[in-house]
């Protein structure tokens, strides 16, 4: 299975799911159904199915087009009852070509917010795969930060990052926004100092230059470089509550809500 992005509207990424055995394809979160149309007709590829992170236009924006058009399925939360015809939630799973994919409720960014995992384990025979495992999480994490909260609580935000965390460090996390150059200079406020960050911020300067994307990132890299998978680190959580010109705290859920209100107040 190949996967790669499709780009939409400024910043976001269409991902398309491609089985190296057939011409059929999966799009993740198609806020803009002609992007999807136009790469189909121009490859001779058919679309089998559609998952959807979040009720977002941008997420969801071309979803009906495309369903009509195609006749294809689509996975996503349930209360999108005009658009998904296999509504899922948490400790749901599904298939995609050969690989299975475990659904995990990660509220936070908004409300109904899901995110799609495979250990890309083969659903024929239950064996490991050579590639690494893989999390679509739309608009929960990004390469160097995370999204708003904008429905959500900060408790639920600081759940949905440390579920993350669980997950295999060589996961490879395919966020939907290029966002990564306007995250890192808010991480490098935090830790100027981190050379994991330094360095990752050097490499993606280079490949934005070169037009490339910056994902999908690994959850390795994250835990090393991202603020919002580092607010248990004094150094992290004092630097944002200076930002702030409020006292750290020392609860987890409010200094995580202290690094968050840091990123949303930063210029």
């Amino acid at each position: 299975m190949t996967i790669f992005p499709l780009p939409a509207f400024n910043d976001n990424y269409i991902w398309i799911l491609q089985d190296k055995d057939s011409s059929a394809i999966w799009a993740v979160d198609p806020g803009k159904a002609e992007v999807v149309l136009d790469y189909c007709q121009q490859h001779q590829h058919s679309l089998k199915g559609i998952i959807i992170t979040h009720h977002h236009k941008d997420h969801t924006g071309g979803v009906a087009e495309l369903r009509e058009q195609t006749g294809c399925v689509v996975y996503g939360p349930k209360h999108l009852v005009n658009l998904v015809t296999h509504p899922v939630d948490d400790g749901d799973s599904l298939d995609i070509f050969a690989q299975r994919f475990s659904v995990l409720a990660t509220p936070g960014h908004t409300l109904d917010h899901l995110c799609y995992f495979s250990s890309l384990e083969d659903t024929a025979t239950n064996a490991p795969t050579p590639e690494s495992p893989i999390l679509f999480c739309g608009d929960t994490l990004f390469r160097g930060g995370c999204g708003r909260i904008m429905e959500g609580t900060p408790e639920q935000m600081l759940a949905a990052m440390e579920r993350i965390a669980a997950l295999p460090d060589n996961t490879k996390l395919y966020g939907t926004h290029e966002y990564t150059l306007a995250n890192y200079r808010f991480a490098l406020s935090l830790e100027p100092d981190n050379l994991d960050l330094i360095n990752s911020t050097d490499l993606c300067q280079q490949w934005r230059n070169r037009g490339q994307v910056t994902l999908p990132t690994e959850l390795s890299v994250e835990k090393k470089t991202n603020p919002f998978l580092r607010t248990h680190l004094n150094s992290v959580k004092n630097q944002a509550a200076q930002q702030l010109n409020e006292i750290p705290s020392e609860d987890p859920v409010a200094a995580f809500s202290q690094v968050r209100r840091a990123k949303d107040s930063f210029s």
